[in-house]
């Protein structure tokens, strides 16, 4: 059935109720698709569906490619993959669209750009071990920092599910349950560095706060004043304590994800189970990983393959 509405910025609000309520993806997620799609509109001035067009697009697409990328020092082009971001909201708005029946391009007729293997900027086993016993202190901060780390390490939680847990956490069992992407929820397990560390933490802590990770700085705090932890301050505790353990390489909360990952599959996880763990959506994303578990397969090779000299 036809939509009745064939103005773009209505229907353009339409989708994107559509994308949080039908699909239930992230807040986040749908001021992404809002702020690519109108990105489109301004740069193709297109009114209503039917302005859309093939060249409209081919021209955005080129004048994408040529768009400075002001995030980084060096400027040059927007990466392959925030292009992709660009035009995968188009394709979602197009197919969104068809099925109500209004009248434009086929989302099919937007290819997406082809994006090279990713690259994981890991660290070694001698320095995620540095890492991890990096806070070495008994004080709260120091506690409070190593339960971070251990955490982070033991679950692979993403920094944002990190930020949003509470401290009534079931320590009796290995495991809780977090709220991920898309407001999926799933399992993720304790090891007991990081159980021992999250209740040696808690029961030092005095304050009567919710969060889990508080600010403990010492400073004088008006009532009412969020104590939480925000990502921002996870990610600058993580490169203080790479930092202080040698580790020339940037660390993020993500790259001890990735650790995470590559931990799993290097001692023989299946694919599968690494993607349930992960939170990922599509298997694609979990297997930019097996690259990088390939050694047992090198090994194979030096020690089967019959061409010695």
């Amino acid at each position: 059935m036809g939509s009745t509405s064939t103005n773009i910025v209505e229907l353009k609000q339409q989708f994107l109720e559509y994308v949080e309520i039908e699909k239930g993806r992230s807040v986040k997620t749908v001021e992404n698709y809002d702020h690519y799609l109108r990105r489109f509109l301004e740069f193709s001035k297109a009114k209503q569906p039917k302005d859309i067009t093939e060249n409209s697009v081919r021209e955005y697409r080129l004048w994408l490619n040529r768009q400075d990328n002001r995030q980084v020092q060096n400027k040059g082009t927007l990466k392959k993959k925030t292009q992709a971001y660009h035009l995968i909201a188009l394709r979602a708005f197009l197919k969104y669209l068809a099925k109500r029946g209004v009248a434009t391009i086929s989302p099919e007729m937007i290819e997406l750009p082809k994006i090279g293997e990713r690259h994981l900027d890991l660290i070694t086993t001698e320095e995620l071990t540095r890492f991890l016993n990096a806070p070495s202190g008994t004080d709260l901060k120091s506690l409070r920092d190593k339960a971070i780390l251990e955490l982070l390490f033991s679950t692979g939680l993403r920094v944002s599910e990190l930020c949003s847990l509470s401290r009534d956490l079931n320590l009796k069992s290995d495991e809780f349950s977090v709220r991920g992407k898309g407001e999926k929820v799933r399992v993720v397990f304790l090891s007991p560095a990081a159980k021992e560390a999250l209740i040696t933490y808690l029961d030092k802590r005095t304050d009567i706060d919710d969060a889990l990770f508080v600010k403990v700085d010492g400073k004088e705090r008006a009532e009412g004043e969020e104590l939480r932890l925000t990502k921002r301050s996870i990610e600058r505790i993580v490169k203080h304590y790479a930092i202080k353990a040698g580790i020339s390489k940037k660390v993020t909360p993500h790259v001890v994800r990735h650790c995470f990952a590559t931990d799993l599959l290097s001692n023989g996880a299946d694919l599968r189970s690494v993607q349930a763990l992960l939170g990922h959506a599509s298997i694609n994303t979990t297997q930019m990983y097996t690259h990088v578990t390939d050694k047992h397969l090198r090994d194979i090779h030096k020690k089967f393959h019959s061409r010695k000299v």
